[in-house]
C-alpha cells in the first residue's frame, strides 16, 4: 500500500490565468485549522524530519519544487510536489522529510490543527518505536 496520496485541484482559471480554491472538508479532507508556507530554501537544505502523532496535513507546492520523503516505520517513498493542481495528503503517524527543494519554491502546507509541540515526534527511533507499537 503506498504512502503517497495525491489530491487534484480544479483551476477554475480563464483566459486571466489559473486560479484554484481549496475548502475544508471539501477538497481538503478535514477542516483547516492552520496555514503556513516554506520559501527561500537553499537547494542542499533538508526540513522536516519529525512526525505528527494526531496532525494531517496536505502539501501544495505552489511554485517551483521540492521532494518530499514519507515513511510509516516499514515504508519509506518519495514524491516530487511541482505543480499547484496537485496536494500531497500526509496524516497522522507518517515521519515526513523535505529536500531538493528549488530556487523559487514555495511549500504551503495545510493543517487541521493549530500549532502543539506536544503532537510532534523529533526523533526518529522514537517514531519508530510508536509506530511498530500502533501497528
Amino acid at each position: 500500500m503506498s504512502l503517497i496520496k495525491i489530491i487534484d485541484f480544479k483551476s477554475l482559471g480563464d483566459e486571466r490565468g489559473d486560479l484554484v480554491s481549496l475548502e475544508g472538508n471539501k477538497d481538503i479532507p478535514f477542516d483547516i485549522k492552520r496555514v503556513y508556507y516554506i520559501f527561500g530554501t537553499e537547494s542542499s537544505v533538508s526540513r522536516g524530519f519529525h512526525a505528527h502523532k494526531n496532525l494531517q496535513q496536505v502539501a501544495i507546492c505552489v511554485k517551483g519544487s521540492c521532494k518530499i520523503i514519507l515513511d510509516d516505520g516499514n515504508i519509506r517513498e518519495d514524491v516530487i510536489l511541482n505543480s499547484p493542481f496537485k496536494g500531497l495528503y500526509i496524516n497522522s503517524m507518517k515521519w515526513r522529510e523535505m529536500h531538493d527543494f528549488s530556487e523559487d519554491c514555495v511549500l504551503m502546507v495545510l493543517a487541521s490543527s493549530f500549532y502543539d509541540e506536544a503532537d510532534y515526534i523529533r526523533d526518529y527511533q522514537e517514531f519508530i518505536k510508536i509506530a511498530s507499537y500502533d501497528s
